[in-house]
């Protein structure tokens, strides 16, 4: 019975989608603030029907209802708790009903926290919000209905795919479409504020907070995937360019463009029409990640359904929200009166710069994830599009990126003095030659052009420090006047900070872990040694272990390091006897600055183990960069002047006396 109330409720959200996506848009048309009122209303009575829908799917995996089609096909009753309630979205019909529920979550707070929306604005926001759940509510419905029943009732399921069996995966799916989903809000203010035919300001400043949450929840989703990657499968690495992976990749890269994009339209009222652009350009690349997934185009262990019906269902969307707003672009982005003027030299200018090699960026990864599908669709052949491609064209994009990075904050807005920003950085430069140099001098004949990526790390990182301390005036005032000086300091300053400084963190990371990996590949016996980055791994052989819902060969190896015990480490080979699939878990130390790793695969028959052994410098410093940029995110969030009416703090500050200049930074 919970079952079909779960149906019956996703019904009746798609019923309401349709009225909120119809009505409020009217409403707006006609300036009748009656009808545009429905569209709140019809917010919340969404969000509480897909809630009920959501719910009654997770009661059924709870209790191992293997009545309904899902569960019998994604959930086994020896499965542990968490695997069963992350086995909701852990399957293409659930991960749907996920994906309607966070939308509609957003649609709930744009009408909680957009009370000083115009009216009409708010209208059309949420309209479009509602047009894109019936797309997706008719999709789980008509192809995808997660509450279908089968008869008879199986005595159990088949269990969850034991590569999402993991902790890692029970949380990246639903960080990775609050990133998707989030970018939507974006969207619909893109094509709400088309609709109108107008972009200030105030626009931008209700569109970045939106922006912000979405970058920051899909930076935490890519990362957790790329942590599960890293430790789950057993290859030492930590990105592939898989195109799953890319997908998720895409929309990152023009949100972080929108981003800077949307502060150049709050702070100057120019770039209108390119943020607009960037807005619809991050929305339809994350459905294009919903459609790469789901369509059957691709084979990845990412991929959740490989049905060509769903794939031409969502094509069909893809094309109508792509090709519509692109459309609607060309016909309103004329009209959009043009913003204030600046310099090239100038913080305009460099986020402009910034925004080309973003955009040129997501243009390359596309590039190679589309090819080959391009390709096998024209039956021209197979081909393969894999990390030489994407390191050689994405990489040089990237270095000038993070060269920027250290310069922009230093920049004025509208024209800035180019041979005083140089003579400001003067001390940056000096400290990153130095540690270039050092990089070059440990790495000489190893990998010398790794040293390269570290110093770009370094350029970055003490920018951020450099550019803090000019803030606060380090050194040139009292420590109490340089106290109060960063206590004034806005809060998305730092944040701006904080996410820079994860950047210079993740640079170090990918850099390291890339140019400087040692690994032994080879078969072991019982008491065998294996030297690695100067360090002994000692084999103790491999003994059998039983899991909650799978058995183990767990191998044991003690690492010690000039005769001391560094750690003890006992990676798994797992086996799920009811998928009949074996599984590798990685053993993992790590002291933040590199990780040991070790694995264990088949034995060879004759007393030995085909074992893996990496040293992996800086890796840890990858996911610690991604964390650290997602709490710049948080922390620029928390600051006032994201919110309407934030001017009034700055006036306030104005008449209290304190410099234009300062409050400008």
């Amino acid at each position: 019975m919970i079952v079909e109330i779960g149906h019956i409720a996703l019904i009746m959200a798609l019923a309401v989608a349709l009225v909120q996506a119809t009505v409020p848009m009217i409403g707006a048309a006609r300036g009748d603030g009656r009808l545009m009122a429905v569209a709140s209303t019809a917010a919340g009575a969404q969000w509480v029907f897909i809630v009920i829908a959501f719910l009654s799917l997770m009661n059924a995996y709870v209790t191992s209802d293997f009545s309904v089609f899902n569960v019998a096909s994604n959930s086994h009753s020896a499965k542990p708790m968490l695997y069963k309630i992350a086995g909701v979205w852990g399957n293409h019909e659930g991960s749907l009903v996920l994906w309607v529920l966070i939308l509609a979550t957003f649609g709930g707070a744009i009408v909680l926290f957009g009370g000083n929306l115009p009216p009409a604005l708010r209208a059309r926001v949420l309209s479009v919000q509602a047009l894109i759940a019936v797309g997706f509510l008719s999709f789980s419905l008509f192809t995808s209905n997660p509450f279908e029943r089968v008869f008879p009732a199986p005595l159990d399921g088949n269990g969850l795919n034991p590569l999402l069996q993991d902790p890692g995966l029970a949380f990246h799916p639903p960080f990775l479409y609050l990133g998707y989903v989030g970018f939507s809000v974006a969207f619909a203010f893109a094509i709400a504020a088309l609709i109108e035919g107008r972009v200030d300001a105030a626009w931008a400043r209700w569109v970045r907070p939106w922006t912000l949450i979405a970058w920051s929840f899909l930076t935490i989703g890519i990362a957790l995937g790329s942590w599960w990657a890293y430790y789950e499968l057993g290859w030492g690495g930590w990105w592939y360019w898989d195109p799953v992976e890319n997908a998720s990749f895409m929309p990152w890269l023009a949100g972080t463009a929108l981003l800077h994009s949307a502060i150049v339209c709050e702070k100057r009222d120019a770039l209108k029409a390119w943020t607009i652009l960037l807005a619809i350009v991050a929305f339809s690349l994350s459905l294009l990640g919903t459609f790469l997934v789901r369509s059957g185009v691709l084979t990845s262990v990412h991929a959740f359904a490989t049905d060509p019906a769903r794939g031409v269902f969502i094509l069909g969307f893809l094309i109508f929200v792509v090709g519509g707003s692109l459309t609607l672009f060309a016909v309103r982005a004329p009209l959009l009166k043009a913003g204030g003027l600046f310099a090239p030299v100038s913080r305009e200018g460099g986020i402009v710069l910034n925004n080309l090699l973003f955009s040129a960026a997501a243009a390359t990864v596309l590039l190679g994830t589309l090819y080959p599908l391009f390709i096998d669709a024209l039956g021209a052949g197979k081909v393969s599009v894999g990390p030489p491609y994407f390191n050689t064209v994405f990489i040089p994009l990237m270095a000038p990126l993070v060269v920027l990075a250290g310069i922009a904050p230093m920049l004025a807005w509208k024209r800035a003095d180019l041979t005083g920003v140089i003579a400001r950085i003067k001390i940056v430069a000096a400290v990153t030659a130095l540690v270039l140099l050092w990089s070059v001098y440990r790495a000489w004949g190893n990998a010398v052009f790794g040293a390269f990526g570290i110093g770009l790390s370094a350029w970055l990182a003490f920018s951020v420090l450099f550019d803090l301390a000019v803030r606060i005036r380090l050194f040139r005032v009292s420590a109490l006047d340089s106290l109060q000086r960063a206590i004034r300091i806005p809060r998305a300053a730092y944040g701006m900070s904080l996410a820079h400084f994860g950047v210079a963190l993740l640079v170090a990371g990918v850099t390291a872990s890339s140019a400087w990996r040692t690994e032994a590949i080879q078969v072991m016996r019982q008491g065998e040694t294996i030297s690695v980055a100067g360090f002994e791994f000692l084999f103790h052989g491999v003994v059998r272990a039983e899991g909650p819902n799978y058995t183990a060969d767990r191998g044991h190896f003690t690492v010690t390091r000039a005769g001391g015990l560094v750690a003890e480490l006992w990676p798994e080979n797992r086996f799920y006897p009811v998928q009949q699939q074996p599984t590798t878990e990685a053993a993992i130390h790590t002291t933040w600055l590199s990780d040991l790793y070790a694995v264990v695969g088949d034995p060879d028959g004759r007393g030995g183990w085909s074992t893996r052994v990496y040293y992996n410098p800086l890796v840890p410093w990858i996911w610690l960069g991604a964390m650290v940029m997602a709490l710049g995110g948080a922390v620029s969030l928390s600051d006032r002047r994201h919110r309407v009416g934030a001017p009034n703090r700055r006036r306030r500050r104005l008449m209290a006396g304190e410099p234009a200049a300062e409050v400008a930074r």
